[in-house]
């Protein structure tokens, strides 16, 4: 299967982001991908807790979701929808990755789990303040892949991706918004991680930049193989990666390193 791995770099104004990701989604179909992955916020970034609560839109009647199905059934190509502003409860705001099918149907979303609240080197995120954690992981399935869906700071959390592994995938996405000093910490050797222990594909994407609140994103959107190769990448700027991903090559790999099926139980250490 051919996938896109899209990377961004949003802004205040919807309508303009909105147009980009339709110019990438257009690259990606016209490269003949059959999956594409849009970055974090890809529709929303740099503004204030006020206005995100002022433009979040129902699940029920949301421009961005209408986007999103009119896009996949347009290029017969599958999309997750990165993440997006959904109303929650109590008047918070939910951080949702939804994925289609080609044909433009909601398959189902992921809202994220774990949420960003870190004081880093004079930089201050408190996602929590705005967004309500997600409680499940989402899988959804496209051809012959099962894909595990998770949104950036999920990514230090390999509890999630071991549930998918154990739930049959093939492939995880990320969808993310790394921030500059993180990202060129971490970002690429926690992607790999991923694609190590769990020996499947990993489908990164990425904001990438400096957006308009001066916030800087690391970008480098990848693909990554079971063995961990990066197939893939896109260091800076806005554009599409691409790559042809086998189950053949996957299942490869399980069987030269079977790892997953070493597996023993370990008991919890007692006080």
């Amino acid at each position: 299967m051919r996938v896109a791995s899209l990377q961004m770099t949003s802004g205040p104004d919807r309508m303009q982001n909105l147009r980009v990701a339709s110019q990438l989604l257009q690259q990606a179909a016209d490269q003949g991908a059959e999956l594409a992955v849009l970055p974090e916020n890809f529709s929303l970034m740099s503004v204030s807790d006020q206005e995100k609560r002022a433009l979040a839109e129902s699940e029920q009647h949301s421009s961005v979701l209408d986007f999103l199905s009119q896009q996949a059934s347009a290029h017969q190509m599958a999309i997750i929808g990165g993440s997006i502003l959904l109303r929650g409860d109590q008047g918070l705001l939910r951080n949702s990755s939804p994925a289609f099918d080609a044909d433009g149907k909601l398959l189902d979303i992921y809202d994220k789990i774990h949420l960003f609240d870190v004081e880093i080197d004079g930089e201050s995120y408190h996602e929590s303040s705005t967004i309500q954690p997600g409680h499940a992981p989402v899988v959804v399935q496209h051809g012959a892949f099962r894909i595990g869906l998770s949104i950036c700071y999920d990514l230090r959390f390999p509890e999630l991706y071991r549930h998918y592994a154990d739930a049959g995938c093939h492939m995880v996405s990320v969808v993310a918004a790394f921030t500059a000093q993180t990202g060129k910490a971490h970002w690429q050797t926690l992607l790999t991680a991923r694609a190590i222990e769990n020996q499947c594909y990993v489908i990164a994407s990425a904001q990438a930049g400096t957006h308009a609140d001066g916030r800087k994103t690391w970008g480098h959107a990848m693909i990554i193989d079971p063995w961990g190769e990066v197939m893939a990448m896109q260091e800076a700027g806005e554009g599409v990666v691409m790559a042809d991903l086998s189950l053949a090559r996957l299942e490869s790999v399980r069987r030269m390193l079977p790892a997953l099926q070493h597996r023993r139980n370990i008991p919890p250490i007692l006080p």
